[in-house]
């Protein structure tokens, strides 16, 4: 399988928000926050199917997820905030407090069963 070289985005998903309220250990929050949003396109190009394992690299570090479809543009992924997320976005925050974490470089690639 051919490995994919997307762009990350990051942000609060509505699953992930509701999942804090009831603790960063439940199943809601864990589930929300460690999975990889892709485009129909870039799952077929990749060859990966809804809900593999992949690991995901950047220039700050990796991290082991699972990968969901949604309707997502071509090229773009989507992870919301979280331990995963955080292995992948670096601690640069230029002054503002907030670190650069609407386009991150990311590769992926699929995990051995």
């Amino acid at each position: 399988m051919p490995e994919l070289n997307l762009t990350l985005i990051t942000g609060r998903s509505t699953k992930q928000g509701a999942g804090i309220s009831t603790g960063k250990e439940g199943a809601d929050y864990l589930d929300a926050t460690n999975v990889i949003e892709l485009s129909p396109e870039d799952m077929r190009k990749s060859g990966l199917i809804d809900g593999a394992m992949v690991k995901v690299y950047s220039d700050f570090g990796a991290a082991e997820v699972r990968c969901r479809l949604t309707e997502i543009p071509e090229g773009l992924s989507f992870m919301a905030f979280g331990a995963a997320c955080n292995q992948l976005v670096g601690g640069e925050t230029y002054a503002s407090g907030m670190p650069d974490s609407k386009h991150v470089t990311i590769k992926i690639i699929p995990v051995s069963p």
